[in-house]
């Protein structure tokens, strides 16, 4: 119910009524009517969202921290990948291994003459989590 009730209030909050040029009479009534009906939509729709909006903000309190932290600690790595690949199209999505490890395969095998890109040295098994790893 919470992952349909987030889309339904976009929706309707999006949603704007359009009238057609009418006798004012019938254009009046006809908008005190909408509006109304609208208005009470709109105030159960946000009685139902309430408490799950209130839990999505705590979630998202939860979250602020360790995403802060990822972005610290993964960032640098990151940007190092990024700018050793060139082409994202070339390669399949990620697939992870059993043992954890993560293969990024290409699509079409490399050219004999093509640059290769050096290899990332792996982490010290010494290395506690946290600590900064240099590549």
């Amino acid at each position: 119910m919470k992952q349909l009730a987030m889309p339904a209030l976009v929706l309707s909050l999006l949603a704007a009524p359009i009238a057609a040029p009418v006798a004012a009479q019938d254009q009046e009534d006809g908008l005190n009517l909408m509006e109304e009906g609208a208005k009470l939509f709109l105030r159960g729709l946000m009685t139902e969202m309430e408490p799950a909006l209130k839990e999505l903000d705590e979630v998202t309190r939860e979250m602020q921290p360790l995403l802060r932290d990822f972005v610290a600690e993964m960032g640098p790595a990151l940007g190092d990948l990024l700018e050793q690949v060139e082409d994202w199209t070339v390669y399949y999505p990620p697939e992870m291994l059993e043992n954890g490890d993560i293969l990024i395969r290409r699509r079409e095998p490399l050219e004999p003459d093509a640059p290769k890109l050096k290899p990332v040295p792996k982490p010290d098994p010494k290395h506690v989590p946290g600590d900064k790893i240099d590549l």
